[in-house]
């Protein structure tokens, strides 16, 4: 998969867990004040992307594109339309989750942009990782502390969790009551199954 790194301005403060999951291969867009994050991540831009309203361009030899401050897409998710022009189809979306609550639910909702054009994504933050599911597995391996199952339509279907400290077996859920929040792995690695909707799978580490 060609996969694309794209950060946005929001807070950071664990670098080194975020840095875990990027490989050198990996494709860099900046988004305005994500640029404030170079350092941290220790990660040249490959592009820039911004109206500049939050930060200062900086003018190098690095692909820069300007955007107009009146808009409809936020910067970005303008960077990941533009990368999936390039033809990227793996997304690791940071700087994304904190700071603007209306930033951090557009942020989220490229996720299900992405689902639904069959392309891979993640938002990370500074202890978490999100994704869309309809299935999904829990790695006792990967260190998980909790995950949380959270409905994007009214109502999923046929929810099914094994190998949780709190299994389910073909349930519903509704969005206006996620029950289904700070499950446990413990033995064995878990199995999620949803057989109508999807969900937010949100693992805690």
């Amino acid at each position: 998969m060609k996969r694309c790194v794209i950060v946005g301005g929001a807070p950071i403060t664990n670098y080194e867990f975020i840095k875990k999951h990027f490989d050198e291969k990996d494709f860099f867009i900046y988004c305005d004040s994500g640029l404030m994050h170079r350092d941290g991540f220790n990660k040249k831009a490959d592009l820039i992307v911004g109206d500049f309203d939050s930060y200062k361009n900086p003018l190098e030899e690095t692909e820069t594109i300007v955007l107009p401050c009146e808009k409809d897409d936020t910067d970005t998710f303008f960077a990941v339309k533009e990368a999936i022009k390039r033809g990227f189809d793996s997304f690791v979306i940071v700087g994304a989750m904190g700071g603007r609550f209306d930033h951090t639910l557009s942020n989220v909702a490229i996720l299900s942009y992405l689902f639904n054009r069959g392309l891979d994504g993640i938002v990370l933050d500074d202890n978490s990782e999100t994704s869309v599911i309809t299935k999904a597995s829990v790695k006792k391996t990967e260190g998980t502390r909790y995950f949380s199952l959270l409905p994007l339509n009214e109502s999923v279907e046929g929810v099914t969790i094994k190998n949780a400290k709190y299994p389910l077996s073909d349930a519903e859920i509704l969005q206006e009551y996620p029950f289904s929040v700070s499950n446990e792995v413990t033995d064995s690695d878990v199995e999620i199954t949803v057989k109508k909707g999807r969900m937010l799978l949100v693992k805690i580490y």
